[in-house]
């Protein structure tokens, strides 16, 4: 929609030749940005609740420089990049001195905006400290969401007392991430401990026979607890994304 149309809008709504529903029902399904390469959702948060989000893994550092470029022009106030190679952060950060770059799961994070604080706790827990890479991804995603994230990394089932020992931080929460490789059993272990919802992260840390992390995917898929839900090999961000999804339906509009 053109700044035109969209003034020409504003006008029915002053003049009463439409309600405020009817532009806002206009507004929502409308703007992105056609660059060739790419189509930029501007309106993505009017109707998801959080803007457009950057994949840069496979992208050319000039593709991400135009659609960051591009929503930083249209204020976009929180921008999230994912999958980011230091090539592409120093991209990033040369359109935007503000940016910042978290290496080990590879997030570049533009904040000019602050999201509405969440109430309930985001527990983010991996089995092992080689899950780390992926559960970051999933709890800088959930604290740039505005929620509050505790860390409980390590205490996968081969010390099964590790886990036992941080509960009261685990049962506290409101949402839980389980980031697990080998036969990802640890989400089946919280799910049994807790009754809050469990999101799965299934990672490709593994010897052989993990597969890439298919063997973890189908253990949690295949998970005898309830109230697991699970999410692509190593999807960090989907998970992040979700619990605070999740989280954000205990607060009122």
């Amino acid at each position: 929609m053109k700044e035109q149309e969209i003034l020409s809008l504003l006008e029915q709504v002053k003049a009463g030749n439409a309600s405020v529903a009817e532009a806002f029902a206009q507004l929502k399904d409308l703007s992105y940005a056609e660059l060739g390469y790419a189509k930029i959702d501007y309106h993505r948060q009017l109707r998801n609740g959080y803007p457009e989000v950057i994949y840069c893994q496979g992208k050319a550092p000039e593709h991400v420089r135009g659609i960051v470029k591009s929503m930083l022009e249209h204020n976009i106030g929180i921008i999230l990049a994912t999958r980011v190679s230091p090539e592409v952060a120093a991209v990033i950060q040369s359109l935007a001195a503000d940016a910042e770059y978290y290496p080990i799961p590879g997030i570049c994070i533009i904040r000019r905006q602050e999201m509405k604080k969440q109430a309930g706790v985001v527990a983010v827990c991996t089995g092992g400290t080689a899950d780390i890479k992926v559960a970051e991804e999933a709890a800088l995603t959930c604290e740039l969401y505005g929620n509050p994230v505790e860390r409980v990394y390590d205490v996968g089932v081969a010390g099964l007392h590790r886990l036992l020992d941080k509960l009261d931080i685990i049962r506290r929460a409101n949402v839980i991430i389980a980031v697990a490789g080998m036969e990802g059993a640890l989400a089946s272990v919280i799910g049994g401990l807790s009754d809050k919802p469990v999101i799965a992260v299934p990672t490709s840390i593994g010897y052989g026979a993990n597969f890439g992390g298919v063997s973890a995917l189908l253990s949690m898929l295949n998970s005898c607890a309830s109230g697991i839900s699970v999410v692509n090999i190593d999807n960090g961000f989907g998970a992040g994304y979700l619990a605070s999804m999740i989280n954000k339906m205990n607060v009122p509009e």
